[in-house]
């Protein structure tokens, strides 16, 4: 059966629409972040709070800034610092083999603390959510950061070469950008979380691609080689 593929172009410009829709409540609540940021355990629920903000972004939301405070992001502490454990002993691990292997798995496992927060699963479950609705898109995943960081440089150092007010425009630029990665962010996770939705309908017992240790790392990074010649390669 065919991959569903994440239409690069489409979410780049939902994610534009929504960011900026957001722009200010995101500032807003990277303000509240930034100042409460030095205070213990509130910390950790505003983290958390950030990562459901981008949730809600994705799917044409108006956020709460003061949403960061919420109780209930501080639900569940335990699991969310075990899924980072895992998830950064993995692709810091992936990356002794010469880099290219904790590139793929990063973007594999890139939406791994969405699935956490937002299906409510375990840290482990999560991480096999982010490994298999990834699958087939992985190589579009990165395109569309490269194209990001591309477009948005090259804005920046253009309104850097202005000169006298080069450098302001250049910084409020740069905060207008950040609001639109986290709306394409929030709109790329939205397209995984219905394709989610999917398989926990299907496989509620958690019997996925990565399961049963039936793709190894470097099937992996095989599977990703594989993806961009498939999509470079014209059809006959």
């Amino acid at each position: 059966m065919a991959t569903e593929k994440l239409d690069i172009m489409q979410t780049i410009k939902d994610g534009v629409r929504y960011g900026l829709q957001n722009f200010l409540p995101l500032l807003l609540m990277v303000l509240l972040y930034v100042v409460t940021f030095w205070i213990p355990y509130l910390n950790v629920g505003t983290t958390i709070g950030l990562y459901k903000a981008v949730i809600g972004v994705g799917r044409g939301e108006t956020i709460d800034p003061v949403s960061i405070f919420a109780k209930d992001n501080f639900k569940n502490l335990s699991g969310f610092f075990l899924l980072l454990g895992l998830l950064y002993m993995g692709i810091t691990v992936a990356c002794f083999f010469m880099l290219i292997p904790g590139i793929v798995m990063s973007i594999a496992w890139g939406f791994a603390i969405y699935f956490f927060l937002d299906k409510k699963v375990s840290p482990l479950k999560s991480l096999q959510l982010s490994y298999d609705t990834t699958y087939g898109n992985k190589w579009r995943i990165f395109a569309m950061g490269l194209i990001l960081g591309i477009v948005i440089g090259a804005i920046c150092c253009i309104l850097a070469c202005i000169p006298k007010v080069g450098g302001v425009l250049s910084v409020i630029a740069a905060i207008v950008c950040c609001a639109i990665c986290v709306g394409v962010e929030g709109v790329m996770y939205d397209f995984f979380s219905k394709k989610a939705d999917k398989i926990l309908s299907e496989h509620p017992h958690g019997h996925g691609r990565c399961c049963h240790g039936e793709k190894p790392l470097g099937e992996v990074v095989e599977e990703f080689v594989e993806e961009v010649i498939d999509e470079v390669t014209p059809e006959a």
